[in-house]
């Protein structure tokens, strides 16, 4: 009797894991945006230059935000504005009602963004497929039409916000410096997820959600947990938002094209990878900036 030996090579290491360039995109991001600054105080339009920059970071950060639900988990939701105004809501109220700044109480708004998204999160995963789009879609005109009946926060007429107390030739530095801080905090937020154990069990869930959990994954805490994470940032850049339009009303923050704008700009640019978000937002957002201007 011959005994055959298997002579083929065995790996007995684990392969070395190729160069991570989410990183370099995110770091020639930042370069880019902070290197904006200065350059553009040779140009003319040196306010429109900053204004762009600013609702650029803005949706790059809402974008990469809606990402860790709509990109890694794959439930596409049509009412992630509502998290983006609850925001401003909560930045305008405390800077009316207390005194204090957006800039400082930003983090606070997108703590309750992230409250908000759990518990709307236990609510509407109940549903899935179109029926969880369309509970989205419900949610967002619920607060649409609770806010614009309210008349403690303005109702209808919205919130008017005192202008931000600085020179007014460097009035947007602030926020510009505000959603670039916003957008490269969610952009690696993103990233984390990503390649951690959640991104993997988030993956798993938009593969196939009944393998998952006979694969032993808790998907509705994972589910949750994606749904609140991705509820933050749209907060804290709402806080900021509000505070440089002087003003928070319904119709600015719960429109159903603001919230299309969320599917749109991850969809163009990669739904489901790192930094296709940002490129999708970017691209979005000179796309229509070139259409009006042309």
């Amino acid at each position: 009797m011959t005994n055959t030996v298997d002579t083929s090579p065995v790996q007995t290491e684990a392969e070395t894991p190729t160069p991570n360039r989410s990183k370099w995109i995110v770091l020639a991001f930042v370069f880019a945006f902070v290197a904006l600054l200065p350059l553009a105080r040779w140009l003319d339009s040196y306010n429109y230059v900053l204004q762009v920059g600013t609702i650029i970071l803005m949706w790059v950060a809402m974008a990469s935000s809606w990402n860790i639900l709509g990109g890694y988990t794959g439930y596409t939701s049509l009412g992630h504005n509502v998290f983006f105004g609850v925001g401003a809501y909560v930045g305008g109220m405390l800077l009316v009602e207390v005194g204090i700044s957006p800039f400082i109480t930003a983090p606070l708004a997108g703590l309750v963004a992230m409250i908000m998204g759990a518990i709307v999160g236990l609510i509407t995963f109940r549903a899935k497929g179109p029926a969880f789009i369309i509970s989205t879609i419900a949610l967002l005109l619920v607060i649409f039409l609770l806010l614009d009946n309210w008349e403690y926060v303005g109702g209808a007429n919205g919130l008017s916000l005192p202008l931000a107390p600085f020179e007014l030739s460097w009035v947007k530095v602030p926020f510009y410096y505000g959603m670039l801080v916003s957008a490269v905090l969610a952009v690696l937020l993103g990233h984390r997820v990503a390649h951690s154990k959640m991104g993997l069990a988030l993956r798993a869930i938009a593969a196939d959600e009944v393998k998952a959990e006979v694969a032993g994954i808790n998907t509705r805490r994972f589910k949750i947990m994606a749904y609140a994470l991705s509820a933050f940032f749209p907060g804290v850049v709402g806080a900021i938002w509000g505070y440089s339009l002087t003003y928070v009303r319904p119709t600015a923050f719960f429109a159903i094209s603001v919230a299309a704008q969320f599917v749109l700009m991850s969809i163009i640019g990669g739904r489901g990878t790192v930094a296709g978000p940002a490129i999708g937002a970017a691209f979005i957002i000179i796309l229509n900036e070139l259409s009006v201007t042309y």
